[in-house]
């Protein structure tokens, strides 16, 4: 089965909704974990054991594991593991983005050995064209990518809107992704989402991109403590709603570190979005 027929399907039993899995300092303070590279594994390990039976999908940001040097690599590495041993899909946030041989690289790490995922996010600020062979060897794995598009940080809007309505960059990597799902996949969901934030508003209107004409999953951070719950989704994705990974964090992880806490803080997240 593939990577979005999969999600899918998982998304239907659960709700749509991903945790993200994010063991920063101040979290792990708040746990009464040490900040370092063993606390970073118990608290993923803690999570993916709450809410395995719950989440569609879970997300660890690299960075917070990566920050402990190749001790937090190898606590990501078991994060991971125990996320895939349970059945529950794997988004590793790393928004990896360069070319050629880099790339494949990069596609090496995580398409099998300890650090596998199911899926990674991908920057296509190099050009869309050059995550094509990487899109490609994921979905001949039946794995995933989810690529930048229209994201949630202020920031992005200057260069992800640069060009205008009708021909922004946000709107060409749309196009991009899309042709290549069409290629990768002759019926259904294509294995390449797009990142396209909860709080984006109109965004997406306003610089004539369709996305209820993509071919794909929307993977959208924002929801929760970040400010977007279900209006500003049906106000970003309209009739594509149904289609959207909502991912959480601060809103679920600030509920630990008991197990009880976390489904609480989940099954509170997933209300709050009408899931």
């Amino acid at each position: 089965m593939s990577f979005p027929d999969r999600l899918v399907s998982r998304m239907g039993e659960f709700g749509p909704l991903c945790v993200g899995i994010d063991p920063h300092a101040s979290l792990l303070h708040a746990w009464g974990l040490p900040d370092t590279a063993d606390g970073a594994r118990d608290f993923g390990l803690r999570v993916v054991e709450a809410l395995a039976a719950h989440a569609a999908a879970f997300k660890p940001q690299s960075a917070f594991f990566e920050r402990h040097g190749s001790a937090g690599v190898a606590a990501l590495e078991d994060v991971l593991g125990a996320g895939r041993a349970a059945g529950v899909p794997m988004i590793l946030d790393v928004k990896r983005g360069d070319i050629g041989s880099t790339m494949d690289g990069y596609a090496d790490a995580f398409l099998s050995g300890p650090g596998e995922a199911d899926a990674v996010t991908l920057s296509p600020y190099l050009g869309p064209g050059s995550l094509e062979r990487t899109a490609r060897r994921f979905a001949a794995a039946g794995k995933g990518v989810f690529v930048l598009a229209l994201t949630s940080n202020p920031e992005g809007a200057l260069v992800q809107h640069a060009g205008g309505a009708g021909s922004c960059v946000a709107g060409r990597v749309f196009d991009a992704v899309r042709s290549l799902n069409a290629d990768l996949s002759s019926k259904g969901l294509g294995p390449v989402g797009l990142v396209v934030g909860a709080t984006i508003g109109d965004a997406a209107r306003r610089l004539d991109i369709d996305l209820s004409a993509f071919n794909g999953l929307f993977l959208a951070p924002g929801v929760g403590a970040q400010g977007a719950g279900a209006p500003e989704i049906s106000e970003v994705f309209g009739s594509a709603r149904n289609r959207v990974l909502a991912s959480a964090s601060r809103s679920v992880l600030h509920e630990g570190p008991r197990a009880d806490g976390l489904v609480r803080g989940f099954v509170e997240t997933r209300k709050a979005l009408a899931f």
